[in-house]
């Protein structure tokens, strides 16, 4: 990370963390430096940046966030923060082709590092999160060794309402769970069933 990079994240941190607090809260898990991917719901464009900056620096120096590529790279500005600030790792929303769309996920995951993943896919606008997508499971079934851990994103939709653009500060928070273990012979649509579970069982900690 250059100094460019380096200052603006820890002014990014400051501000999110006057903004909203940041807060995390670990049940079932503490913060530990090992291979994880972290699972949660997703209502906004700045759960990325909020569970970013809920980590401790040293988890947070090991963990890469997943970004929706068009999205995140529609400007100089957004690639330049998401690719030098947050290390992202960018995904593409649509299948091209005969590429597989978590061949950027799983490089990481082989790299060593651990992932922030949304499994909806995209943003929810219910209470519930959404049907989680079978990415979750498949990149457990290749990287069993990995430990996912289930989040829920406290408030964060709050902070920038729909259709406003200036952020609007609200205490928000992230609490860590319990890790999930894919059980053996658990067929996909169980086990994403009893994730989503895992993550929504977390808001009324």
């Amino acid at each position: 990370m250059d100094w460019r990079a380096k200052a603006m994240s820890l002014l990014l941190l400051g501000f999110v963390r006057l903004l909203t607090g940041a807060q995390a809260r670990w049940h079932g898990c503490p913060p530990k430096a090992e291979q994880r991917i972290y699972f949660a719901n997703h209502q906004s464009h700045a759960d990325l940046v909020l569970i970013w900056a809920a980590l401790p620096q040293e988890l947070r120096s090991i963990t890469r966030p997943i970004a929706a590529k068009d999205y995140w790279t529609a400007s100089r500005f957004k690639r330049w923060i998401t690719s030098a600030v947050f290390n992202a790792v960018y995904v593409e929303r649509e299948r091209k082709g005969d590429e597989d769309p978590l061949a950027p996920l799983i490089a990481a995951l082989e790299s060593g590092d651990s992932l922030i993943l949304f499994p909806e896919g995209t943003r929810g606008h219910a209470e519930d999160p959404q049907p989680f997508k079978s990415g979750l499971y498949n990149l457990t079934r290749q990287f069993p060794d990995v430990v996912l851990v289930p989040a829920w994103i406290h408030n964060v939709q709050r902070v920038m309402p729909k259709g406003e653009v200036v952020p609007v500060p609200v205490l928000c928070s992230v609490t860590f769970g319990e890790p999930v273990r894919l059980g053996a012979d658990e067929a996909r649509a169980d086990f994403l069933q009893r994730a989503r579970a895992a993550v929504m069982a977390l808001r009324e900690i």
